[in-house]
């Protein structure tokens, strides 16, 4: 707690100096239009690798949320309409000005959130495969159709958009997490009303500005801001008819629970601890990169991140050497093309990790690597930094395997079988990710058919699905039954409409054929 309330002052000095200068205060997207919120409450934007505050938030009003939500209502009336090939054409559009503008999108995003710059074109380019996949929405919404399912009756469907819709994201993927939502949904032919994560709001608007000017029109995409007075705004708005969301398991159950409470759908990505089973067959060399990546990659801030390895056998040999890989990573700021490792969100965060590496320690884990307090320039003195850490001999109860950490930690688990490795895995109630490295193909195809996470890697660390798949978390790292992006995002976006048409009446059929003749 004593660090806690260190990093807490810490922050509070940071915000005073930041303060006192001028800092821009985020400005809300309505109607096509970039406003200032007039809203009397601020969350401070921080850049994590220096700690100065470089933006402001505003907890927008309920008079303007209201607007907001009013606005994208008054625009789908209008959308909704619009032909299919051509709300593609403005997310063909929307590819190439993300292309065209990754660089800049990248250096704010960095300078928001705090990993490095390649870590940044990737989040920036996973989001962009999705504005791809939407190009080809319209073939999604045909529907089918049936031909005298009774006498001169004929029935067809076809998907038809939902209405408004709202996305709330979190901070660890500024771009790829919208580019999740608002693509399908407006291709689809609804309206959005997006909120980014109050600390890492100026992506998003960047991404925003882009849509309009590659076509979208007012009210089509709107963005709002702020905490949970926000979150509870669009999940009780009339208007709006789905929520989709990225983060927590407390937020996550808390939105669930709400929008469905109020008739609305809702998709929710939740918390993981992502396992990774090394057999001793496995390649050592891809081992011990792909494990280093995986865990330390984006600081660890990731839904499927690698922070648990379980090494059957002699396989445990490897956790020296991916000790001694990790600590060649260099840490810094994430706008030095040298760092590896970036910083963590937040003072909070950082602190965070750091107790619970203390508690590995205190508990019984082995450590072979410390990142606490790792050396950063001077300039970064003040930054959140945590190191790559590995700990072997970790157990279920303690609390580096029982928490989702959120940090650059690998947790390493010894395992006497394949067997046991697998129902280690299945007993953990997460089940976003998963991986197994070895040469067998029958191991392979055992750990395939017996694991229960919905995302499984074969010598693949990070196995998060193509565009033209879909997202598929399960177990408690996600709620609802129809995921991001794919055909599945699409069907969560819109909903069947079944006309059942019959035309019996020959006699009418008659008149209309001879209609006019002998007319003078």
């Amino acid at each position: 707690m004593a660090a806690l309330a260190v990093a807490r002052r810490a922050a509070a000095r940071k915000c005073a100096r930041g303060l006192a200068s001028e800092v821009r205060t985020v400005p809300m997207i309505i109607d096509g239009k970039k406003q200032a919120s007039q809203g009397t409450t601020f969350f401070d934007v921080h850049n994590p690798a220096t700690g100065d505050l470089i933006a402001r938030t505003p907890q927008c009003t309920p008079a303007e949320l209201k607007l907001a939500a009013n606005s994208a209502a008054e625009a789908f009336r209008s959308w909704r309409t619009t032909p299919p090939s051509s709300r593609a054409r403005v997310m063909h559009k929307l590819e190439g000005a993300i292309r065209d503008n990754t660089d800049a999108i990248a250096k704010t995003l960095t300078e928001e959130q705090g990993k490095t710059i390649a870590d940044a074109k990737g989040d920036i380019f996973r989001g962009l495969e999705v504005v791809e996949m939407s190009c080809g929405i319209p073939s999604m919404l045909q529907g089918e159709t049936l031909a005298n399912v009774a006498n001169s009756v004929d029935v067809h469907s076809y998907r038809v958009p939902l209405g408004v819709c709202a996305g709330i994201a979190p901070f660890n993927f500024p771009a790829m997490i919208p580019l999740w939502m608002f693509p399908p949904a407006v291709t689809a032919g609804n309206t959005y009303v997006m909120k980014p994560s109050e600390r890492v709001p100026l992506s998003s608007i960047m991404l925003a500005e882009l849509a309009m000017d590659c076509g979208l029109p007012p009210g089509v995409l709107n963005v709002v801001h702020g905490a949970h007075d926000t979150v509870n705004f669009l999940c009780d708005n009339e208007h709006i008819r789905a929520v989709s969301f990225v983060g927590g398991n407390a937020a996550g159950a808390h939105i669930y629970e709400r929008a469905g409470r109020n008739g609305k759908r809702a998709q929710c990505n939740l918390g993981a601890k992502n396992h990774a089973i090394i057999l001793p067959d496995a390649d050592p060399v891809s081992v011990v990169n792909q494990l280093v990546g995986a865990s330390c990659g984006a600081a660890g801030q990731r839904c499927m991140a690698i922070s648990v390895a379980i090494f059957v056998g002699k396989s445990q040999e490897l956790i020296p050497k991916i000790a001694e890989e990790a600590a060649k990573l260099k840490v810094g700021p994430g706008n030095d093309p040298a760092t590896d490792v970036g910083p963590l969100i937040s003072a909070q965060a950082k602190s965070r990790v750091e107790q619970l590496i203390q508690s590995g320690v205190d508990e019984g884990a082995k450590l072979h690597l410390d990142g606490r307090q790792p050396a950063v320039p001077a300039a970064n003195k003040d930054g959140y930094f945590v190191g790559p850490t590995i700990f072997s001999q970790v157990k279920r109860g303690m609390q580096i395997y029982d928490q989702e950490i959120f940090g650059p930690v690998l947790a390493c688990v010894e395992a006497s079988s394949f067997d046991e490795a697998i129902k280690f895995i299945n007993d953990n109630p997460f089940g976003n990710g998963t991986a197994v490295f070895t040469r067998s193909g029958a191991a392979a195809r055992k750990f395939v058919d017996e694991i229960e996470a919905g995302q499984v890697g074969v010598n693949v660390p990070i196995p998060v699905p193509l565009p033209m798949f879909s997202f598929t978390g399960n177990k408690k790292s996600i709620l609802g039954d129809l995921n991001f992006y794919g055909k599945a995002g699409v069907n969560f976006y819109t909903q069947l409409k079944t006309v059942t048409s019959a035309w019996r009446d020959d006699g009418h059929i008659e008149k209309l054929s001879t209609a006019g003749v002998g007319a003078v």
